[in-house]
């Protein structure tokens, strides 16, 4: 296994910078996602790793070695693409073999090899077939086992997923976390699904317009994030934002006038970002609003909403609704719950599950309740008791 890192990493197409100043290390064993929405700069990040791109400024290392100037070949990383990239004319079997081949490693080694990844792959029966004649899901673990038998250094995945139906990617998102922890191979993974970064990263690299903009583990990420486009990027749906001012801060508490309501947050450092009469953000996620009577006894601020929209997602229901102020948001309710667009309905939200943005820069003053670990990592400023 190896570790990779990236050292002031600039990549520009023109005078356009598609990445711009990236310091990034990729742990040893380790399973990261760069995630972020088309054009973000993830994927030149990881073609930059694999050495089909070279950086325009700064160096990248795989383990202590500069790989920056290296050639794809002498990096020893491998490679899985969006579009499967297999060789039609070729069985699963030769496509499994074709980079042992080129190695030259020995007929019976090179059998061995081929045979434990089919095996781990579930692939055994398909080795005499075409590609054409394999679903999209085998194709991808195909591609996926042509990697792995190259037993390299660095696993580097773009995309992979996103040419499969929604209960493939289910499905291949299981097999890739298992493949991982039985190989134990230092993986980056490609995606502009949020979901899947949720659910298959050990961290989460964020990016928007070339810049990372904030690496750590998923919960901490959902839970709390460092600006206002990694709250609505983080979660699905996405984080309710809207705005709101200040009108009182204590040294053990705030409050602030949003949705046409006063919420008032006992028990809470507001921060040196906070100043009372100043505009900001909030936001609340859509879990962390409940109907008044399916609310936990925590929920005590109460919200008088006209519903809109309501989204049965099986196992539990989304309403959009509109507050006193005109503003639309996301809530949560019991899948068993009946309401129509035009009730008239009560929400209600823990004051401590609210987040505080700065109106301008977007940075986060103040985080919902997170842990006491999560909090002692956290600046001053967005510390919540």
């Amino acid at each position: 296994m190896a570790g990779a890192r990236y050292e002031d990493v600039w990549k520009l197409f023109g005078s356009s910078p598609a990445v711009k100043n990236l310091s990034l290390e990729v742990k040893d064993g380790e399973f990261l996602v760069l995630v972020g929405p088309s054009g973000c700069g993830k994927t030149t990040t990881l073609r930059m790793l694999a050495g089909l791109e070279l950086p325009s400024y700064g160096r990248i290392w795989i383990d202590d070695r500069d790989a920056t100037m290296l050639s794809p070949g002498q990096r020893d990383v491998a490679m899985v693409f969006q579009s499967y990239a297999l060789f039609p004319h070729m069985t699963v079997f030769k496509n499994l073999a074709f980079g042992p081949t080129v190695r030259r490693l020995g007929r019976a080694e090179r059998e061995a090899t081929v045979k434990q990844v089919a095996q781990s792959l579930g692939l055994e029966s398909l080795l005499d077939r075409r590609p054409d004649q394999l679903s999209g899901g085998q194709r991808q673990r195909v591609a996926l086992g042509r990697a792995l038998v190259r037993q390299p250094k660095i696993f580097l995945l773009d995309e992979p997923l996103s040419n499969l139906d929604a209960a493939l990617r289910v499905q291949m998102r299981t097999e890739l976390i298992r493949l991982h922890r039985e190989w134990q191979v230092t993986t980056v993974y490609v995606t502009h699904d949020q979901v899947e970064a949720l659910t298959m990263g050990d961290r989460i690299a964020v990016f928007d317009q070339g810049s990372l903009l904030q690496i750590a583990a998923p919960s901490e990420l959902y839970d709390a994030p460092q600006n206002r486009f990694v709250a609505e990027f983080i979660g699905s749906p996405k984080m309710n934002v809207f705005p709101a001012e200040v009108t009182d801060v204590r040294q053990d508490g705030f409050a602030v006038r949003c949705l046409g309501e006063t919420i008032s947050a006992e028990g809470r450092t507001p921060g040196a970002g906070l100043v009372k009469g100043t505009s900001v953000s909030a936001g609340i996620r859509p879990h962390d609003l409940h109907l008044a009577v399916e609310a936990p006894p925590r929920c005590t601020k109460q919200l008088k909403v006209t519903v809109e929209l309501t989204e049965n997602a099986g196992s539990e229901i989304f309403v959009e609704v509109t507050a006193a102020s005109g503003t639309r948001i996301m809530a949560r309710i019991h899948r068993s719950t009946r309401v129509s667009p035009g009730d008239h309905i009560i929400l209600a939200l823990d004051p401590a599950d609210l987040h505080l943005f700065a109106a301008d820069t977007g940075d986060t003053l103040l985080v919902g309740r997170v842990s006491p670990e999560q909090s002692a990592k956290m600046p001053h400023a967005m510390k919540t008791k």
